[in-house]
């Protein structure tokens, strides 16, 4: 799958971005040629996942520089981008983490196409160091995936919310020859995982299933679950999580049942400023989410609704944490 579909491409003047939103069903192609374009996908989710959301931000300070390739506004016209950019989306810090490498790049000695193609191998730096970090990750993980697991996933971690190759989806790449089978969640509202997760693994021909997000209590109690691996959008300095919502629940289960619950993520999604989950800004989407489906009502017209995109789960829940610089304990306060 990260061979025959890729979730985003860079052609040297535009961004081609896969349209998410769309899957499974259809396979559609979105151009961005500005920054804002980037910005408008990020924020409609037809591209999502914390690792690929940072990868795509590189890239749409790319292109706010090549639309600014001349004038006096030219620096501070990209520094404009940034700050549009990071506010996409409040609660994946790798958004943040990839805007902030992007204006290292900068040298405001330099002519502004020199300045254009540092920022250009910057992105591009961004881009194939995100693939080669999550196959460390798989590599690390691997380790602690035994014979025949039984693994349970929640959301979509994979190679469609990355560079390529998968965060917690890319553990199980890395173990598919130990005859492993995998429950996915589906991941209400937006169905990242009976969308996504099932989509990409089946088309790796690993054993997938697809279950409702209520049903993996009953999974777990059933002795069907021997561990939960999940991705995270933000990591805090002393290893609370958040991750899609749904997230501290399986944590939860988790801990009641013994199983291991591991965490996978690169490290540009540990936030060193933020000291603990109470602090992760937490994204509130469109109501629509939960009262539409593709367009069309499923609730009650005029009900109150609250749609937190994420939660956050503490790291007493959590057995490890998996990078590409190898397996930690939950905290990481020094």
């Amino acid at each position: 799958m990260t061979e025959t579909i890729k979730s985003i491409e860079w052609t040297g003047d535009r961004l081609i971005v896969l349209d998410q939103t769309m899957l499974p069903k259809r396979e559609v192609y979105i151009t961005c040629l500005t920054y804002q374009d980037v910005i408008s996908v990020i924020k409609t989710m037809k591209l999502r996942g914390a690792p690929l959301i940072g990868v795509a931000a590189a890239f749409g300070i790319v292109l706010a520089a090549k639309t600014y390739e001349s004038g006096e506004e030219f620096l501070s016209s990209i520094m404009k981008a940034c700050e549009e950019m990071v506010i996409a989306r409040p609660t994946a810090v790798n958004l943040r983490w990839a805007v902030e490498r992007m204006k290292r790049a900068i040298v405001t000695t330099n002519t502004i196409d020199k300045i254009t193609k540092s920022l250009e191998e910057e992105a591009v730096k961004i881009y194939n160091e995100d693939r080669e970090i999550n196959k460390k990750i798989g590599k690390n993980g691997n380790e602690l995936i035994p014979e025949n697991a039984k693994i349970l996933t929640h959301c979509n971690a994979g190679a469609l919310a990355t560079a390529g190759y998968g965060t917690a989806l890319g553990v199980i790449r890395a173990a598919q020859e130990k005859n492993i089978s995998v429950l996915a969640c589906e991941t209400r509202p937006y169905l990242q995982g009976a969308r996504l997760t099932t989509f990409e693994l089946a088309l790796d021909k690993i054993d997938v299933t697809l279950i409702t997000d209520s049903m993996a209590g009953f999974f777990i109690k059933e002795k069907k679950v021997d561990i939960i691996i999940v991705g995270a959008d933000r990591i805090a300095k002393n290893g609370d999580v958040a991750n899609k919502i749904g997230t501290y629940n399986l944590a939860v289960l988790a801990k009641h049942h013994q199983i291991p619950f591991y965490v996978v993520a690169p490290t540009s999604t540990i936030d060193e400023g933020c000291e603990n989950g109470s602090q992760i800004p937490i994204e509130e989407r469109d109501p629509k989410e939960i009262t539409h489906f593709r367009g069309e009502a499923v609730g009650m017209e005029g009900i109150s609704v609250y749609n937190p995109a994420f939660d956050v789960t503490p790291h007493s829940l959590i057995t490890a944490i998996i990078t590409e610089k190898g397996v930690s304990k939950a905290s990481f306060m020094g």
